[in-house]
């Protein structure tokens, strides 16, 4: 656990030793402000509901610019088989670099409570649904950037671990407008693959377990996936 949270601070920090933070983080705010707020003084309501459908799209690439050099970059320079000779388990490599991503979208997210704060003075905002809505937007950006974190993983090349992971994010989160084109009998398993779905409920500031499963088990499949991808580079 020590070696986890110790690569975790590493990966934190060097995110804001670098413009990366910086600049992502206010590309995120600018645009949430730009297109959540232009159409909110066009209506006549309290309501965060918007801010909550626009998120999970910009996650598609917010993302993969996050995740894309966590182990592509260590992977180019070299020091990722540095790393995998160090006393460290290729456990804690995943889940650090996962826990600082992580913590980069949470600062990123919690800095948009103002805009929360600014809707409520123009009305009476209910705060049950908009907590909801920000702990689906947590578990929802828990699992892009386990997607974006495999993608880095498969790569050593930043750009191509972008384009993976932007896909891959854009088919988990799409895939349900093909349904009209699908099988009735289909229909419910591509409902049932998509993020969209199954952030509805949590948009409308309602927990259900069930999403919550959801979220969590694509998290853990695609960081399953980023540790058998290192695994097999260390016994490569």
């Amino acid at each position: 656990m020590n070696n986890t949270l110790a690569i975790a601070r590493r990966e934190f920090r060097a995110y804001f030793n670098s413009p990366v933070a910086y600049f992502v983080i206010t590309v995120f705010l600018v645009m949430v402000g730009i297109l959540f707020f232009v159409p909110f003084f066009a209506q006549d309501r309290a309501s965060m509901r918007d801010f909550f459908a626009l998120v999970p799209f910009l996650l598609i690439f917010f993302g993969p610019a996050i995740t894309m050099r966590l182990i592509a970059e260590e992977r180019r320079s070299g020091t990722l088989e540095m790393l995998l000779t160090m006393p460290v388990r290729d456990t804690d490599v995943i889940v650090g670099k996962f826990i600082a991503a992580l913590g980069l979208f949470l600062v990123a997210l919690l800095l948009t409570l103002p805009y929360a704060f600014t809707v409520s003075t123009f009305g009476e905002l209910d705060w049950g649904p908009v907590m909801g809505g920000y702990l689906g937007l947590l578990l929802l950006g828990a699992a892009t950037l386990a997607i974006g974190l495999f993608a880095s993983s498969q790569t050593e090349n930043q750009i191509v671990a972008f384009v993976v992971a932007l896909i891959i994010t854009m088919f988990f989160t799409m895939v349900d407008r093909f349904a009209a084109f699908m099988p009735a009998v289909a229909v419910p398993f591509v409902e049932f693959l998509s993020i969209s779905t199954h952030f509805e409920n949590a948009a409308r500031g309602v927990v259900d377990s069930r999403d919550v499963l959801y979220f969590l088990s694509l998290t853990a499949l695609a960081l399953f996936l980023s540790f058998r991808a290192l695994e097999a580079r260390r016994w490569r």
